[in-house]
């Protein structure tokens, strides 16, 4: 297109009087009767009310005004019907003659067409033959032919729906505007401006006319200026500010028009203003019909004038009129790139109104399509590319609507314009991709081929959609008379389909991609692979049926793998992709799958199971002599239950499939397991919080809160207790769970051996795929390890922290030391250690109890080191100290009965460390901390030591754990220290 306008006009000695671009009768109506609606303008909104007709009368001025010459000669007007009467052929006369002078281009005579060099670049054909007397379309009657334009100006003001008055008064208009602006050019004029103060209501045949027309002006400066002005306006803009309060006050009350009109005068200095700014602050010219998007509305109405209104096709005059619109570029901002996308869009566009059947225009429209390829890889105006992306996404969105579903849009009769729309709705994807997306420019080392990707998009999409279509056919085949099973009838129809793919379609498509008829037959393999799935997936066992299923599958999976294999003989890999995409329809993966599925169901029955029955679990020791929790014993019975019906199936690959059932019941028990210690909390839920330090004051009231009781063993013990009050986080109920659990890694071992039993008993085990297998619950084996140990420490602090709370915080060393000793906390403890011992099983019952042991360990280090300000220490109370640690201890040895003797003493280690601390004087004390504060904290000097960190691993050689015993040691020198170093309170 860029070299068209470069071109001089044709030369008269190339006109053909042999075409004059209308149809003959026939094709009129076969044009007619095939027509679409035209598609939906891919250009922004203007966000102001004009319609269709009210852009064309305002292109149309445009055109005119543009069209017209400068200088000092007036502009002189001659009627449209003084040119008419002459008849199409006869010379032009005097008038004529003088306003050619001023408007040459308008004035062509169009007495014969020529072959045009544009519709030859485009590969269009001029018209050959005249219109009939009142052919469709024509406007006329029969009583003879219709008026052909004699002008160029004539054919554009007919294409373009203007009517004689209207065209007399545009040019009536600006022929007043040439008299008193003489030497003014067209672009530094706003038209809709000048022409409200050129006409009155006078000048209109009727009110309704007139205020439309105003109304339309008055728009057109609010869209030009306001909305969608060339130059951003400032919020501030005094000028736009004005112009908006006379437009919105005009809408209100008419706004008297005419040149004299006050009114006008003052719309006169806002518009100018306005349009007077450009983006280099010059001001030569006048700028509002030029902003984005308003100019693209305007001048896609002078394109539409390219086209036969009654035809859709192209004029044969489209260089004269390409001409006469090149000049409107200066006023409406447009440029080649612009015009060549505008023209892209009206060629494919009108395409479509002919109901597809004017292959040329698409042909056309491909054509012009390839000069803005070529424009968009050399500027990124975001304007640009914002039209250029809305336009061509509306073009491939109405090609992709079709190709997506190929099969449905075209057929032998259609065929031939189904390259054109392939090729003209890739083009427009290349460009979308290639040059204005940002992630395929970040990407564009990878060789991205946008065309073979789309076109493979097509091919699947429609492969899939005509699958669709088949199986619905298929269905309705099979009655009482034709009981062949649907996947077979479909088998059949699905072979027919890709005969017609590889025959019809694949020779268009191999154009952008070598293998479109491998990647058809790989998509139709994969969709009936996914029915055959389904079938087999609701089958219970194998029957006739099943059999004629899986035979028909493999006849049409060896159709579409030699057709597959043919189209890929030259490819680079020799098919091996398209191969490896097409999974083979083994009829023992299908019985595999099957077996699968029953493993699925078992498996989530098994779970669900889990969930009901742990719901309702009491834990209550008394339920059988054992101690386990009845569900615990009925899961491995329905496990063991799973095991023996897998070994009964007839299928011949058990130990192929070993695994995945054996995972499955792995992780139900892992779920079983993990259930049955949730909630129970760990050993940090019955930790206390530390009191803050204070100084000894024997007497003061004791402040120190021991942890509340977390709120959620509140609501678990009154949601799930049973009627009879049993608490599930009971001692009790947790030696229950711990039994349990112990039961089920106990009996892991017994079913590894039932499993390696039943393999050996089966026909399809062989010896050395029996010896080979290794089963392992590993999960079950790994939670029921943790489990066991969290349940231990979470009871063994339970106990000590929670249900002894009352001993260790209120009795215990409170006030007066040798009044309240250990003997309480060693009675509350005999009992507990009587039910650990007589319901927890033996395998873990010193587990539980080592457990119980470090942590009244724990709790009576934290009575001392943090029991709060009612608890006082002498040096005197250390050997009552040791001596009650001392039967603590021995309670768990139970003179030889009870835990080991290496392992209590392995526990009781870090208390034995501390207590020496409370035998040692105040001042040695106070030395020791300042020693190794000054070691740890190299800028701190013996008179200001900072506060140690609670790090809770008491240790004589931990600056806190000495420090804690100094607070609570009840004597002068400590707590004068504690005082003068770091002024601790007596009281919390």
């Amino acid at each position: 297109m860029a070299r068209l306008f470069r071109e001089s006009r044709r030369d008269s000695s190339s006109h053909s009087s042999s075409s004059n671009g209308f149809l003959q009768p026939a094709a009129a109506a076969a044009v007619s009767s095939t027509s679409s609606p035209a598609l939906p303008s891919p250009f922004p909104d203007l966000g102001v009310q004009l319609s269709a007709a009210d852009l064309r009368e305002a292109a149309y001025e445009v055109l005119v005004a543009a069209s017209r010459t400068t200088g000092g000669k007036p502009l002189t007007y001659i009627p449209q019907g003084a040119a008419s009467g002459a008849g199409a052929g006869a010379p032009p006369s005097p008038a004529s003659s003088a306003s050619s002078a001023s408007s040459a281009s308008l004035q062509r005579s169009l007495t014969s067409a020529a072959a045009s060099k544009m519709k030859k670049a485009l590969g269009l054909r001029s018209s050959a033959s005249t219109k009939g007397v009142g052919s469709p379309g024509s406007g006329g009657k029969a009583a003879g032919p219709p008026r052909r334009p004699a002008t160029v100006g004539e054919l554009l003001r007919v294409q373009m729906r203007v009517s004689e008055p209207a065209d007399a008064r545009i040019r009536r208009g600006l022929l007043r505007i040439a008299a008193s602006q003489l030497g003014r050019r067209a672009e530094s004029m706003v038209l809709p401006l000048e022409f409200l103060q050129q006409f009155k209501a006078s000048d209109f045949p009727d009110p309704q006319e007139y205020e439309a027309w105003r109304t339309r002006n008055l728009k057109l400066l609010e869209a030009s200026l306001l909305l969608h002005p060339l130059v951003p306006l400032n919020k501030s803009d005094s000028s736009a500010q004005r112009l908006r309060q006379i437009i919105r006050g005009a809408y209100d009350r008419p706004l008297e028009t005419g040149r004299n009109s006050e009114s006008l005068q003052s719309l006169r200095t806002s518009v100018m203003s306005l349009a007077g700014r450009s983006h280099d602050g010059t001001s030569d010219g006048c700028h509002w019909a030029d902003g984005f998007p308003l100019n693209l509305h305007l001048y896609q109405m002078l394109v539409e004038a390219c086209f036969d209104n009654d035809e859709g096709t192209v004029v044969d005059e489209i260089d004269e009129v390409m001409e006469l619109l090149k000049k409107t570029w200066v006023i409406l901002g447009i440029n080649e790139m612009l015009h060549n996308l505008c023209f892209t869009w009206a060629l494919f566009n009108h395409f479509v109104m002919s109901g597809q059947v004017d292959i040329e225009l698409l042909s056309a429209a491909e054509n012009q399509l390839a000069e803005v390829a070529k424009d968009a890889k050399t500027t990124k105006d975001p304007n640009y590319c914002k039209v250029l992306s809305s336009t061509l996404s509306s073009i491939m969105g109405w090609t992709e609507k079709r190709l997506l579903a190929y099969h449905e849009t075209f057929n032998t009769s259609n065929i031939e314009s189904m390259q054109g729309i392939v090729s003209i709705g890739v083009s427009a994807a290349r460009v979308l991709v290639e040059d204005i997306s940002h992630e395929y420019r970040r990407r564009r080392k990878e060789e991205t081929d946008v065309a073979r990707t789309r076109v493979e998009t097509y091919i699947r999409s429609s492969l899939r959609t005509a699958f669709a279509l088949r199986m619905e056919e298929a269905d309705s085949k099979r009655s009482s008379r034709n009981p062949t099973p649907v996947l077979s009838i479909l088998a059949k129809d699905i072979g027919d389909l890709a005969l017609k793919e590889k025959n019809l379609y694949s020779p268009i498509l191999k154009t952008w991609h070598p293998l479109a008829s491998g990647v058809a037959v790989a998509t139709l393999h994969s969709c009936y692979g996914n029915e055959l799935k389904q079938f087999v997936a609701g089958l219970t066992e194998l029957t006739p049926d099943t059999v004629q299923v899986l035979k028909s599958a493999d006849k049409l999976e060896k159709d579409l793998v030699n057709i597959a294999v043919e189209d890929s003989v030259d490819s680079d890999d020799g098919g091996k992709s398209l191969i490896r995409e097409m999974p083979p329809y083994e009829a023992e993966n299908a019985i595999a799958n099957l077996v699968k599925v029953w493993i699925k169901e078992r498996v989530d029955r098994l779970k669900g199971w889990v969930d009901r029955n742990l719901k309702q679990e009491t834990w209550n020791p008394g339920a059988n002599r054992e101690n386990f929790a009845p569900s615990s014993v009925e899961m491995l019975r329905v496990i063991g239950e799973t095991l023996d019906a897998f070994f009964e199936l007839p299928i011949p690959m058990h130990p192929t499939l070993l695994p995945d059932l054996t995972a499955g019941l792995d992780r139900s028990l892992q779920l079983y397991v993990s259930k049955a210690k949730s909630g129970c909390g760990t050993r940090n839920s019955f930790m206390p919080q530390l009191p803050p330090l204070t100084r000894c004051e024997v007497g003061s009231k004791l402040l120190f809160k021991k942890k509340e009781k977390p709120q959620n063993l509140q609501v678990r013990a009154s949601q799930n207790g049973t009627a009879n009050g049993n608490d599930p986080l009971g001692l009790p109920q947790l030696c229950v769970r711990l039994n349990s659990l112990q039961y089920i890694r106990g009996e892991l071992e017994n079913l590894e051996k039932k499993i390696k039993t039943c393999l050996r008993n089966v026909e399809s085990a062989q010896a050395d795929i029996t010896d080979g297998v290794d089963i392992k619950f590993e999960l079950c084996q790994a939670a029921c390890q943790e489990g066991i140990q969290q349940i231990c420490e979470t009871t063994a602090y339970k106990v000590t922290f929670y249900d002894l709370g009352h001993v260790l915080w209120d009795t215990l060393y409170v006030g007066d030391t040798a009044a309240n000793r250990v003997e309480v906390l060693l009675r509350e403890l005999d009992p507990v250690l009587e039910t650990i011992s007589g319901t927890v099983h033996n395998k873990v019952r010193n587990r539980a109890i080592t457990a119980l042991m470090k942590a009244t360990f724990d709790g009576f280090l934290l009575v001392l080191l943090a029991g709060g300000p009612l608890r006082a220490f002498t040096r005197q109370d250390s050997q009552i100290i040791e001596d009650d640690f001392r039967a603590l201890r021995d309670l768990y040895l139970a003179d030889g009965d009870g835990l080991p003797e290496e392992l209590v003493d392995k526990a009781s280690s870090q208390v034995k460390n501390v207590l020496p601390l409370f035998r040692a004087d105040s001042e040695s004390l106070i030395e020791r901390f300042k020693r190794m504060m000054v070691e740890s904290n190299r800028s701190a000097s013996k008179n200001r030591l900072p506060l140690p960190p609670t790090t809770g691993h008491w240790s004589p050689n931990e600056p806190n754990t000495v420090l804690r015993v100094l607070c609570y040691r009840s004597d002068e020198t400590a707590t004068r220290f504690l005082k003068k170093t770091y002024n601790l309170p007596k009281k919390i």
